[in-house]
């Protein structure tokens, strides 16, 4: 994947029905793509959060202890994700985090025990700045999930992604299945 002109490309929040649905649930339940990857008291980042469709599952499995970093480029979307965490009790477990198109921007002190990155690598404008800033927000020992969507991202071009995350310094941990599309679960070393 090579650096693209930012397009904006993205689904508005006019349209995030289409991302938080009871039909989705069916298909890509947040419990059985992330449940095992998080733990109670973990740190986590959802990039990409949308209408918050893994972030408020991923904030019950972090429990009190836990934070979620609920990220994304729409402040309307991440309105959306307030709105549903204080209705359900879990905004005191997440923060939320405008990035900027060109940057995650979140503070380096910030240290990961998982990164989920679901459906939105292939919108960046630049997969190989994000992907360097993805692997510095990640804690030692700490995993970050990479799924994009078979509707999108040809088999070439995820091939070139893995190929590009290991230039970087991710290892690949495994390729799971049952994820929702192409993936990778890596970490950073």
């Amino acid at each position: 994947m090579s650096h693209k002109p930012y397009s904006k490309d993205v689904c508005p929040p006019s349209h995030s029905f289409a991302l938080d649905n009871i039909i989705r649930r069916w298909f890509q339940n947040p419990g059985k793509i992330v449940g095992e990857y998080i733990r109670p008291g973990d740190t986590v980042i959802d990039l990409g959060c949308g209408p918050g469709f893994f972030t408020m599952d991923m904030a019950r499995m972090v429990e009190d202890s836990g934070m979620v970093y609920s990220v994304d480029l729409q402040t309307q979307m991440l309105e959306k994700v307030k709105k549903k965490a204080h209705k359900l009790g879990l905004a005191d477990r997440i923060r939320f985090h405008e990035c900027a198109e060109d940057t995650i921007g979140l503070d380096p002190d910030v240290k990961a025990d998982f990164i989920l990155a679901y459906y939105m690598v292939h919108e960046v404008p630049d997969p190989v700045s994000f992907l360097g800033e993805v692997k510095q927000l990640l804690k030692a020992g700490g995993r970050f999930l990479l799924v994009e969507p078979v509707f999108h991202v040809s088999r070439a071009a995820f091939e070139a992604l893995e190929q590009t995350v290991r230039t970087l310094g991710f290892s690949v941990q495994e390729t799971p299945a049952k994820k929702g599309g192409r993936c990778l679960l890596l970490s950073a070393g």
